[in-house]
């Protein structure tokens, strides 16, 4: 399955380079918690299905969300098995976050396959935490867990697989005995969205867009955490986004409302950049839209650091991400068909 069908999939069963990267900490050196703060322990943490207390420090933590071994790696902790979104990588590692695994020993990939997390792999790894944020655990699946180890399930306050990079990092510190590292994290990546605002004012106000050819075309909405990354940026969401496609994360739009994607500047997802292109601007209606007659647009081809790294948005794939992406969206603000986005 593809990257886009796996996002699409996970929509429907939840309804569902400027300036220099910011400094990380050391890369972490084995599984387990670094070096807890003291009485960082016991901690209790709230999520959708009540509260979960922590007793000590973790030493054996699987993650069964989709993007928390980002978070853990940058405080120093080697989860010892992840659960793989996308990508084939070793560990469910992307190339963003490897530096971090060191001379660690590389996590076991856990599968879900929509039936939700591998129980008896998880039983067989004896962990002492489990960590779903990112996730759509549902509450038989968070009881079954819970019976294996202390479970921390995804936050009420978002939809599943809503909670965004900030909020994860900081949830990941605490889990760890580590909440003053992850709000440091986080203060670094949002130091440098403040660097990149203050670099581009011509962000400010502008309308953008993340979407993807798939079956018509398929926008990310104000909940997505693609949508989140732009208005970090400045940009804001076409007015009626929302409204057109509901409280998800995304929804195919109709061809009435391809007004939608006359933006500023528009970040498509696709499989085959030309192949993309060639279908899009194959459309009478969406080629006479100024976001394609003013060169728009910026293409990012799936299964790539580029287009992997824009989906799967985290502490550490954020740096990589405005180093690779203001320059393209500063080419395609400007609204001039001359300047190419490469």
């Amino acid at each position: 399955m593809t990257r886009t069908l796996t996002l699409v999939a996970l929509v429907l069963i939840t309804i569902v380079g400027c300036g220099s990267t910011a400094p990380a900490p050391a890369p972490a050196t084995g599984a387990g918690s670094a070096t807890a703060a003291a009485g960082a322990f016991p901690v209790t943490m709230a999520h959708k299905y009540g509260s979960t207390t922590i007793p000590a420090a973790p030493k054996r933590v699987v993650t069964v969300g989709l993007v928390e071994q980002d978070a853990l790696l940058a405080l120093g902790v080697v989860p010892v098995a992840t659960t793989e979104w996308f990508g084939g990588h070793p560990g469910a590692i992307g190339p963003w976050a490897k530096d971090k695994l060191g001379s660690a020993t590389v996590p076991q990939v856990l599968k879900d396959t929509g039936s939700g997390p591998q129980l008896e792999k998880i039983a067989a790894l004896n962990p002492d935490l489990i960590i779903g944020l990112y996730s759509g655990l549902t509450q038989e699946q968070y009881t079954t867990l819970s019976k294996i180890a202390p479970t921390v399930a995804q936050p009420k306050e978002y939809i599943d697989y809503g909670i965004p990079w900030d909020e994860l990092t900081k949830k990941a510190g605490i889990a760890v005995g580590k909440a003053a590292e992850g709000e440091a994290l986080v203060k670094q990546v949002e130091d440098r969205f403040a660097q990149v605002r203050k670099e581009h004012p011509e962000f400010k106000g502008a309308t953008a867009l993340m979407a993807t050819v798939y079956e018509g075309y398929f926008v990310f909405g104000s909940q997505d955490a693609r949508s989140r990354l732009l208005g970090s940026l400045g940009f804001q969401l076409p007015t009626d986004l929302d409204k057109a496609i509901g409280d998800k994360f995304g929804a195919n739009i109709s061809r009435e409302r391809l007004d939608l994607l006359d933006t500023d500047a528009i970040v498509w997802s696709v499989t085959d950049i030309p192949k993309g292109q060639a279908e899009l601007h194959g459309d009478s209606v969406y080629k006479g839209l100024k976001v394609a007659t003013e060169g728009r647009e910026v293409f990012l081809q799936e299964s790539t650091p580029q287009g992997d790294s824009v989906a799967f948005l985290t502490v550490l794939s954020l740096p990589y991400v405005l180093d690779m992406l203001v320059p393209k969206l500063a080419t395609a603000v400007d609204g001039d068909p001359a300047t190419k986005v490469t």
